[in-house]
């Protein structure tokens, strides 16, 4: 378990935590959800999906964050939760996130966090799941991050490949914090400040596959096109990686 270094009641669960016979006390009441939420990311997120509509797993990175003892878990108790407070925890968190080993590198893209709400009921899920990473995927963007909003419901977003499919299906309502890459793009498109969030972090490595839809929303926006550098990079991770969900 690993503690923030300036919030002490912060806290992150590795998974060895949650496998010990006797789990760490601070996550008493909690430990069967989180447990299910990490054998979710294996059997899951770690596998192919047929209604995924291409081959391979359905997130390209999660076995590597488990491998790599990256995948990390917190909770947040309630079956209510006000928005502002959990904006600041989240603020914490995605903080704490950009200070986590490994900063930079190709390692540093296997990272997340989970934010897991064990006692939300699923009806509430939309309200603070959903509506909460709408009002901060700007702000994250903006500094190279990503936050994802996954629950039961389940979150009506499309897949990539199948529009049929609902891929943010999970056990337990939660948040995923983690790095932007470069096949994120689609995530970004339609939005005028995240396809330029994009480009000044991606533009000038942007994937032969993307190219043309980059510079189609570029042009859209009246915003330089890929290939043209346009500022600061801060904290880019651009391997050219499989597209998501």
């Amino acid at each position: 378990m690993l503690t923030h270094p300036d919030h002490p009641g912060t806290l992150l669960f590795e998974v060895a935590d949650l496998a010990a016979a006797e789990p760490h006390p601070a996550a008493a009441g909690a430990v069967d959800q989180l447990r299910a939420v990490v054998h979710w990311a294996r059997e899951y997120l770690c596998r192919p999906h047929p209604e995924l509509g291409r081959r391979g797993p359905v997130c390209p990175y999660a076995q590597a964050s488990l491998e790599r003892g990256s995948f990390y878990l917190a909770v947040r108790r309630g079956t209510s939760i006000d928005a502002a407070a959990l904006e600041r925890l989240l603020v914490e968190y995605r903080d704490w996130f950009r200070r986590l080993e490994p900063v930079t590198g190709p390692g540093a893209q296997f990272k997340t966090i989970l934010l897991v709400f064990p006692d939300l009921p699923v009806e509430a899920a939309a309200t603070v799941v959903d509506a909460t990473q709408q009002r901060l995927k700007p702000r994250y963007v903006a500094d190279g991050l990503m936050i994802g909003e996954f629950h039961g419901g389940p979150p009506p977003k499309a897949g990539l490949w199948n529009a049929d499919f609902r891929p943010l299906r999970s056990p337990l309502p939660l948040l995923a914090i983690r790095h932007m890459v470069v096949t994120d793009f689609p995530f970004l498109a339609g939005d005028r400040d995240l396809v330029a969030a994009y480009l000044r972090l991606f533009g000038e490595v942007v994937p032969a596959a993307l190219r043309r839809r980059v510079a189609a929303e570029a042009a859209r926006w009246g915003l330089p096109a890929p290939g043209v550098a346009i500022g600061d990079e801060p904290g880019r991770v651009a391997a050219p990686q499989p597209q998501g969900v």
